[in-house]
């Protein structure tokens, strides 16, 4: 069976007037992500690590924040998009493994909401995804405040008897 092998981190500003969205799961808090979708860094790190396992380069690329068509944009969406590419040329999700990295609030309340949005955009089970949240300890941008860094690594297995592109 081939697999591969793809990881990528997302970093965004936290800032007032926006909603905080990780995983698809709006956390209640006093600021949110700054960008031009949603800002779901968790969404944009597992989608990123998909793409650069099948070597089709960054979301920037796919989904280029000077498209207003992009703007707003719920992250989910976009990861499934990401899934039905990865799913075209053959390939399934074999499991995730993710991490949050923010100071405040904690995630734990939601880390199963999370892991359960991020497989059904996958298309797999929730027990093939992994999300994990750590804090920064006062250190930093993290520790200060400032943003959060989300990190993904995906493994892709070939999808048995399906067609595959010629190109991976």
């Amino acid at each position: 069976m081939k697999m591969r092998i793809g990881q990528s981190s997302d970093i965004h500003r936290l800032t007032e007037n926006r909603r905080l969205i990780l995983g698809g799961v709006e956390i209640p808090y006093e600021k949110g992500l700054l960008g031009h979708s949603d800002a779901d860094a968790l969404c944009h790190a597992v989608a990123e690590a998909i793409l650069g396992a099948m070597a089709l380069g960054d979301l920037g690329h796919w989904f280029p924040d000077s498209d207003p068509k992009w703007e707003g944009a719920d992250s989910l969406q976009i990861l499934e998009q990401v899934t039905r590419m990865m799913e075209e040329r053959g390939y399934r999700i074999g499991n995730v493994d993710s991490l949050i990295l923010i100071e405040k609030p904690k995630m734990a309340p939601y880390i199963s909401a999370m892991q359960a949005n991020l497989a059904r955009a996958l298309h797999c089970a929730p027990q093939q995804v992994s999300v994990k949240a750590t804090r920064g300890e006062g250190m930093g941008f993290i520790g200060h405040g400032e943003g959060v860094l989300c990190q993904a690594v995906v493994l892709l297995e070939e999808s048995k008897g399906e067609e595959k592109d010629a190109s991976l």
